[in-house]
Protein backbone atom coordinates (compact mmCIF):
# COMPACT_ATOMS: atom_id res chain seq x y z
CA UNK A 1 0.00 0.00 0.00
CA UNK A 2 2.60 2.62 1.11
CA UNK A 3 4.24 1.54 -2.49
CA UNK A 4 1.60 2.37 -4.28
CA UNK A 5 0.95 5.39 -2.44
CA UNK A 6 4.39 6.61 -3.11
CA UNK A 7 4.41 5.60 -6.59
CA UNK A 8 1.47 7.73 -7.12
CA UNK A 9 2.94 10.68 -5.28
CA UNK A 10 5.99 10.34 -7.44
CA UNK A 11 3.72 10.06 -11.22
CA UNK A 12 1.90 13.26 -9.74
CA UNK A 13 4.72 15.59 -8.94
CA UNK A 14 6.63 14.63 -12.24
CA UNK A 15 3.81 15.09 -14.03
CA UNK A 16 3.68 18.79 -13.26
CA UNK A 17 6.94 19.37 -14.70
CA UNK A 18 6.51 17.41 -17.62
CA UNK A 19 8.83 14.19 -16.65
CA UNK A 20 6.83 10.68 -17.09
CA UNK A 21 7.62 7.58 -15.73
CA UNK A 22 8.74 4.36 -18.00
CA UNK A 23 7.91 6.70 -20.96
CA UNK A 24 10.47 7.44 -23.89
CA UNK A 25 11.59 10.50 -23.89
CA UNK A 26 14.70 11.80 -23.33
CA UNK A 27 13.84 13.85 -19.80
CA UNK A 28 11.67 10.85 -18.62
CA UNK A 29 12.67 8.54 -15.87
CA UNK A 30 12.91 4.18 -16.80
CA UNK A 31 12.11 3.20 -12.77
CA UNK A 32 13.62 -0.71 -12.50
CA UNK A 33 12.82 -1.48 -9.06
CA UNK A 34 9.02 -1.00 -7.27
CA UNK A 35 11.31 0.20 -3.84
CA UNK A 36 12.76 3.58 -5.63
CA UNK A 37 9.70 5.45 -5.01
CA UNK A 38 9.53 5.25 -1.07
CA UNK A 39 13.56 4.81 -0.96
CA UNK A 40 13.44 8.71 -2.78
CA UNK A 41 10.57 9.96 -0.45
CA UNK A 42 11.88 8.80 2.62
CA UNK A 43 15.43 9.76 1.87
CA UNK A 44 15.60 12.62 -0.58
CA UNK A 45 18.32 13.59 -2.59
CA UNK A 46 20.82 11.37 -1.42
CA UNK A 47 18.45 8.16 -1.98
CA UNK A 48 17.93 9.46 -5.66
CA UNK A 49 21.65 9.48 -6.14
CA UNK A 50 22.40 6.30 -4.11
CA UNK A 51 19.31 4.41 -6.14
CA UNK A 52 21.00 5.55 -9.92
CA UNK A 53 24.45 4.47 -8.75
CA UNK A 54 22.37 0.70 -7.77
CA UNK A 55 20.66 0.87 -11.09
CA UNK A 56 17.59 1.02 -9.85
CA UNK A 57 16.64 3.84 -12.31
CA UNK A 58 17.79 5.37 -15.34
CA UNK A 59 17.20 8.36 -17.68
CA UNK A 60 18.59 8.63 -21.21
CA UNK A 61 19.58 12.71 -20.72
CA UNK A 62 19.74 13.61 -16.75
CA UNK A 63 20.78 16.69 -17.57
CA UNK A 64 17.50 17.63 -19.02
CA UNK A 65 16.22 15.62 -16.03
CA UNK A 66 17.54 17.66 -13.42
CA UNK A 67 17.39 21.29 -15.67
CA UNK A 68 13.52 20.30 -14.88
CA UNK A 69 13.25 19.28 -11.51
CA UNK A 70 15.97 22.91 -10.27
CA UNK A 71 13.85 25.40 -12.87
CA UNK A 72 10.73 24.21 -10.70
CA UNK A 73 12.91 24.28 -7.18
CA UNK A 74 11.31 20.79 -6.05
CA UNK A 75 14.22 20.21 -4.26
CA UNK A 76 12.61 22.54 -1.90
CA UNK A 77 9.33 21.76 -2.19
CA UNK A 78 9.24 17.83 -1.29
CA UNK A 79 9.25 16.62 2.03
CA UNK A 80 12.54 15.16 3.16
CA UNK A 81 14.14 12.85 5.99
CA UNK A 82 13.48 15.51 8.53
CA UNK A 83 15.98 13.74 10.84
CA UNK A 84 18.89 13.75 8.51
CA UNK A 85 18.23 17.35 7.47
CA UNK A 86 18.74 18.70 10.62
CA UNK A 87 21.58 16.67 11.45
CA UNK A 88 23.44 17.95 8.44
CA UNK A 89 22.46 21.67 9.90
CA UNK A 90 23.58 20.94 13.01
CA UNK A 91 26.71 19.48 12.42
CA UNK A 92 27.40 22.17 9.90
CA UNK A 93 27.19 24.62 12.20
CA UNK A 94 28.66 23.09 15.57
CA UNK A 95 31.44 21.68 13.73
CA UNK A 96 34.34 23.69 11.35
CA UNK A 97 34.30 20.21 8.53
CA UNK A 98 37.17 22.78 7.09
CA UNK A 99 39.37 23.13 9.79
CA UNK A 100 43.25 22.40 9.30
CA UNK A 101 42.74 18.68 10.55
CA UNK A 102 39.98 18.38 7.87
CA UNK A 103 42.38 20.56 5.05
CA UNK A 104 43.74 17.57 2.87
CA UNK A 105 40.30 14.65 2.98
CA UNK A 106 39.16 16.56 -0.21
CA UNK A 107 42.50 15.69 -1.69
CA UNK A 108 42.60 12.41 -1.32
CA UNK A 109 38.57 11.69 -1.65
CA UNK A 110 38.29 13.69 -4.64
CA UNK A 111 41.07 14.37 -6.51
CA UNK A 112 43.34 11.94 -6.02
CA UNK A 113 41.17 9.12 -7.28
CA UNK A 114 43.27 8.99 -10.75
CA UNK A 115 45.15 11.26 -12.64
CA UNK A 116 44.24 8.76 -15.95
CA UNK A 117 40.38 9.82 -15.43
CA UNK A 118 41.22 13.69 -15.49
CA UNK A 119 43.61 13.34 -18.12
CA UNK A 120 40.57 12.04 -20.15
CA UNK A 121 38.06 13.86 -18.73
CA UNK A 122 39.35 17.36 -19.11
CA UNK A 123 41.27 19.76 -21.91
CA UNK A 124 44.94 19.06 -22.52
CA UNK A 125 45.99 21.76 -19.46
CA UNK A 126 43.91 19.71 -17.21
CA UNK A 127 41.78 22.75 -16.17
CA UNK A 128 39.28 21.54 -13.54
CA UNK A 129 36.91 24.83 -13.61
CA UNK A 130 34.64 26.51 -15.70
CA UNK A 131 36.04 27.15 -19.73
CA UNK A 132 35.23 30.53 -21.38
CA UNK A 133 33.19 30.23 -24.49
CA UNK A 134 32.37 33.24 -25.77
CA UNK A 135 34.15 32.63 -29.20
CA UNK A 136 35.41 28.83 -28.49
CA UNK A 137 34.53 26.39 -30.12
CA UNK A 138 35.94 23.26 -28.44
CA UNK A 139 36.91 22.73 -24.19
CA UNK A 140 40.45 23.32 -25.13
CA UNK A 141 39.84 26.47 -26.68
CA UNK A 142 37.81 27.45 -23.73
CA UNK A 143 40.25 26.37 -21.45
CA UNK A 144 43.02 28.59 -22.58
CA UNK A 145 40.39 31.38 -23.32
CA UNK A 146 39.90 31.43 -19.51
CA UNK A 147 43.44 31.64 -18.51
CA UNK A 148 44.07 34.10 -21.02
CA UNK A 149 41.09 35.80 -19.94
CA UNK A 150 42.33 35.72 -16.26
CA UNK A 151 45.85 36.77 -17.15
CA UNK A 152 44.93 40.04 -18.53
CA UNK A 153 42.18 40.65 -16.09
CA UNK A 154 45.32 40.88 -13.27
CA UNK A 155 47.59 42.29 -15.73
CA UNK A 156 50.32 40.33 -15.36
CA UNK A 157 53.96 41.57 -16.69
CA UNK A 158 57.08 39.63 -17.06
CA UNK A 159 58.92 39.24 -12.97
CA UNK A 160 55.90 39.63 -11.31
CA UNK A 161 55.50 36.52 -8.40
CA UNK A 162 52.15 35.12 -8.85
CA UNK A 163 50.38 32.79 -5.84
CA UNK A 164 47.78 29.96 -6.79
CA UNK A 165 45.88 28.73 -4.03
CA UNK A 166 44.32 25.55 -5.15
CA UNK A 167 46.25 25.23 -8.04
CA UNK A 168 45.22 21.84 -9.58
CA UNK A 169 47.51 20.23 -11.78
CA UNK A 170 49.11 23.31 -12.80
CA UNK A 171 47.37 24.71 -15.92
CA UNK A 172 47.13 28.17 -15.21
CA UNK A 173 50.42 28.24 -13.27
CA UNK A 174 51.75 26.45 -16.69
CA UNK A 175 50.00 29.09 -18.85
CA UNK A 176 51.24 32.06 -17.14
CA UNK A 177 54.75 31.63 -16.45
CA UNK A 178 55.31 30.15 -20.28
CA UNK A 179 52.96 33.19 -21.96
CA UNK A 180 53.43 35.84 -19.08
CA UNK A 181 57.37 35.39 -18.03
CA UNK A 182 55.75 35.08 -14.21
CA UNK A 183 57.09 33.12 -11.58
CA UNK A 184 53.85 30.79 -10.07
CA UNK A 185 53.72 29.78 -6.72
CA UNK A 186 51.20 27.09 -6.67
CA UNK A 187 49.23 25.04 -3.65
CA UNK A 188 47.24 22.08 -3.17
CA UNK A 189 45.95 19.52 -1.49
CA UNK A 190 46.25 16.82 -3.40
CA UNK A 191 49.18 14.70 -3.85
CA UNK A 192 48.58 13.56 -7.06
CA UNK A 193 47.98 16.98 -8.60
CA UNK A 194 51.70 17.82 -7.09
CA UNK A 195 53.10 14.56 -7.97
CA UNK A 196 52.14 15.47 -11.65
CA UNK A 197 53.04 19.09 -11.81
CA UNK A 198 56.54 18.10 -10.36
CA UNK A 199 56.99 15.83 -13.25
CA UNK A 200 55.38 18.02 -15.93
CA UNK A 201 56.78 21.26 -15.17
CA UNK A 202 60.54 21.04 -14.83
CA UNK A 203 62.20 23.93 -15.95
CA UNK A 204 59.57 26.34 -15.57
CA UNK A 205 59.43 29.17 -12.77
CA UNK A 206 56.66 27.29 -11.55
CA UNK A 207 56.75 25.81 -8.04
CA UNK A 208 54.04 23.55 -6.45
CA UNK A 209 53.85 22.03 -3.49
CA UNK A 210 51.03 20.32 -0.57
CA UNK A 211 50.18 22.70 1.44
CA UNK A 212 47.09 24.59 3.38
CA UNK A 213 46.53 27.76 2.49
CA UNK A 214 46.04 29.22 6.67
CA UNK A 215 50.20 28.22 6.40
CA UNK A 216 50.97 31.17 3.34
CA UNK A 217 53.17 33.93 4.71
CA UNK A 218 55.05 34.91 1.52
CA UNK A 219 54.15 38.09 -0.32
CA UNK A 220 53.20 38.11 -4.09
CA UNK A 221 52.28 40.76 -6.66
CA UNK A 222 49.02 38.37 -7.80
CA UNK A 223 46.89 36.08 -6.16
CA UNK A 224 44.69 33.50 -8.02
CA UNK A 225 42.25 31.25 -6.54
CA UNK A 226 40.57 29.32 -9.36
CA UNK A 227 37.60 26.68 -8.33
CA UNK A 228 39.09 25.75 -4.62
CA UNK A 229 37.06 28.67 -2.37
CA UNK A 230 33.91 25.98 -2.69
CA UNK A 231 35.99 23.98 -0.16
CA UNK A 232 36.94 27.05 2.32
CA UNK A 233 33.58 26.47 4.01
CA UNK A 234 31.25 29.43 5.61
CA UNK A 235 33.16 29.63 9.33
CA UNK A 236 35.91 30.05 7.11
CA UNK A 237 36.06 32.69 4.16
CA UNK A 238 36.72 35.48 6.46
CA UNK A 239 40.16 33.63 7.63
CA UNK A 240 40.47 33.31 3.78
CA UNK A 241 39.99 36.59 2.74
CA UNK A 242 42.98 37.23 5.75
CA UNK A 243 45.35 34.80 4.33
CA UNK A 244 45.08 36.58 0.96
CA UNK A 245 45.55 40.13 2.70
CA UNK A 246 48.36 38.93 4.35
CA UNK A 247 50.15 37.51 1.01
CA UNK A 248 49.21 39.91 -1.43
CA UNK A 249 51.65 43.09 -1.82
CA UNK A 250 49.93 46.68 -1.65
CA UNK A 251 49.49 47.38 -5.33
CA UNK A 252 48.68 43.39 -6.10
CA UNK A 253 45.39 42.23 -7.36
CA UNK A 254 43.26 39.06 -6.05
CA UNK A 255 40.99 37.86 -8.94
CA UNK A 256 38.67 34.91 -6.98
CA UNK A 257 37.03 32.02 -9.45
CA UNK A 258 34.37 30.21 -7.89
CA UNK A 259 31.36 28.34 -8.23
CA UNK A 260 28.73 30.03 -5.80
CA UNK A 261 25.05 29.77 -5.02
CA UNK A 262 22.10 32.49 -5.05
CA UNK A 263 21.15 32.01 -1.66
CA UNK A 264 23.38 31.84 1.96
CA UNK A 265 23.90 28.49 2.89
CA UNK A 266 26.28 26.48 5.56
CA UNK A 267 26.49 23.02 4.11
CA UNK A 268 26.12 21.34 0.71
CA UNK A 269 23.96 18.69 -1.16
CA UNK A 270 24.18 15.61 1.04
CA UNK A 271 24.64 12.91 -2.08
CA UNK A 272 27.41 16.07 -3.50
CA UNK A 273 28.81 15.63 0.02
CA UNK A 274 28.90 11.78 0.63
CA UNK A 275 30.51 10.96 -2.80
CA UNK A 276 31.62 13.61 -4.44
CA UNK A 277 32.86 17.04 -2.63
CA UNK A 278 33.51 16.08 1.02
CA UNK A 279 32.83 19.03 3.13
CA UNK A 280 32.25 21.57 0.63
CA UNK A 281 29.68 24.31 0.56
CA UNK A 282 28.99 26.98 -2.30
CA UNK A 283 29.43 30.54 -1.22
CA UNK A 284 26.89 33.16 -1.73
CA UNK A 285 27.30 36.68 -2.99
CA UNK A 286 26.75 38.02 0.40
CA UNK A 287 28.64 36.09 2.23
CA UNK A 288 31.89 36.20 -0.25
CA UNK A 289 31.44 40.04 0.17
CA UNK A 290 31.42 40.00 3.74
CA UNK A 291 34.30 37.66 4.09
CA UNK A 292 36.24 40.67 2.13
CA UNK A 293 34.69 43.55 3.28
CA UNK A 294 37.29 45.92 5.46
CA UNK A 295 40.13 44.22 3.81
CA UNK A 296 39.78 44.67 -0.17
CA UNK A 297 38.35 46.74 -2.56
CA UNK A 298 35.76 44.88 -4.93
CA UNK A 299 36.98 46.01 -8.75
CA UNK A 300 35.16 43.72 -10.93
CA UNK A 301 32.21 40.99 -10.64
CA UNK A 302 31.88 38.68 -13.61
CA UNK A 303 29.38 35.88 -14.12
CA UNK A 304 29.29 33.60 -16.61
CA UNK A 305 27.62 30.27 -15.14
CA UNK A 306 25.92 29.70 -18.28
CA UNK A 307 29.33 28.78 -19.68
CA UNK A 308 29.38 25.70 -17.00
CA UNK A 309 26.83 23.92 -18.51
CA UNK A 310 29.04 23.54 -21.65
CA UNK A 311 32.16 22.72 -20.05
CA UNK A 312 30.15 20.12 -17.71
CA UNK A 313 28.64 18.17 -20.93
CA UNK A 314 32.64 18.60 -22.59
CA UNK A 315 33.58 16.69 -19.87
CA UNK A 316 31.06 14.07 -20.01
CA UNK A 317 31.10 13.41 -23.73
CA UNK A 318 35.35 12.81 -22.81
CA UNK A 319 34.77 10.80 -20.00
CA UNK A 320 31.29 8.50 -22.00
CA UNK A 321 34.11 8.42 -25.14
CA UNK A 322 36.70 7.05 -23.41
CA UNK A 323 35.29 5.13 -20.64
CA UNK A 324 37.16 2.08 -22.63
CA UNK A 325 39.76 2.97 -21.59
CA UNK A 326 39.15 3.64 -17.84
CA UNK A 327 36.95 0.59 -17.53
CA UNK A 328 39.71 -2.20 -16.01
CA UNK A 329 39.98 0.65 -12.67
CA UNK A 330 36.85 1.47 -12.42
CA UNK A 331 33.83 -0.12 -11.98
CA UNK A 332 30.52 0.10 -13.47
CA UNK A 333 28.91 1.93 -9.99
CA UNK A 334 31.74 4.48 -10.29
CA UNK A 335 30.61 5.30 -13.86
CA UNK A 336 26.89 5.88 -12.35
CA UNK A 337 27.73 7.52 -10.10
CA UNK A 338 30.03 10.00 -12.08
CA UNK A 339 27.95 10.29 -14.78
CA UNK A 340 25.23 11.17 -12.29
CA UNK A 341 27.68 14.09 -10.64
CA UNK A 342 28.31 15.72 -13.67
CA UNK A 343 25.30 15.52 -15.18
CA UNK A 344 23.11 16.76 -12.29
CA UNK A 345 25.62 19.71 -12.12
CA UNK A 346 25.26 20.78 -15.77
CA UNK A 347 21.18 20.53 -15.32
CA UNK A 348 21.95 22.90 -11.98
CA UNK A 349 23.97 25.37 -14.04
CA UNK A 350 21.56 25.36 -16.89
CA UNK A 351 18.36 26.17 -14.62
CA UNK A 352 20.72 29.33 -12.86
CA UNK A 353 20.50 27.74 -9.50
CA UNK A 354 24.66 27.38 -9.69
CA UNK A 355 26.10 30.24 -10.44
CA UNK A 356 30.28 31.00 -11.97
CA UNK A 357 31.75 34.55 -10.84
CA UNK A 358 35.38 35.71 -10.95
CA UNK A 359 35.82 38.73 -8.88
CA UNK A 360 38.33 41.19 -8.68
CA UNK A 361 40.05 42.51 -5.40
CA UNK A 362 42.57 45.37 -4.76
CA UNK A 363 43.81 46.28 -1.21
CA UNK A 364 43.88 50.09 -1.69
CA UNK A 365 42.12 50.73 -5.58
CA UNK A 366 42.76 51.12 -8.65
CA UNK A 367 43.39 54.57 -9.75
CA UNK A 368 42.99 55.93 -13.28
CA UNK A 369 42.42 53.57 -16.27
CA UNK A 370 41.32 50.42 -14.60
CA UNK A 371 43.83 47.49 -15.55
CA UNK A 372 41.75 45.14 -15.63
CA UNK A 373 39.95 44.05 -19.19
CA UNK A 374 36.62 42.59 -18.79
CA UNK A 375 37.78 40.60 -22.21
CA UNK A 376 34.96 40.27 -24.76
CA UNK A 377 36.97 39.85 -27.62
CA UNK A 378 39.44 37.21 -27.23
CA UNK A 379 41.21 35.33 -30.30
Amino acid sequence: MKELKAKKNARDILSTLDIRINENRPWDIQVHNPNFYERVFSGGSIALGETYMSGWWDCEALDQFFQRILEARLDRKVKINVVRFLWGKLKAKVVNVQNRSQAYVIGKHHYDIGNDLFSIMLDKGRNYSCGYWKTAKTLDEAQQAKLKLICQKIGLQPGMKVLDIGCGWGGFAKYAAQKYSVSVHGITVSREQVKYANKFYQGLDVKIELKDYRDLKEKFDRIVSIGMFEHVGYRNYRAFMKVVHRCLKLDGLFLLHTIAGNRSVNSTDPWINKYIFPNSMLPSAKQITSAAEGLFVLEDWHSFGQYYDQTLMAWYNNFTKDWSKLKAAYDERFYRMWTYYILSCAGSFRSRRNQLWQIMFSKKGIKGDPRYIRVGNIK
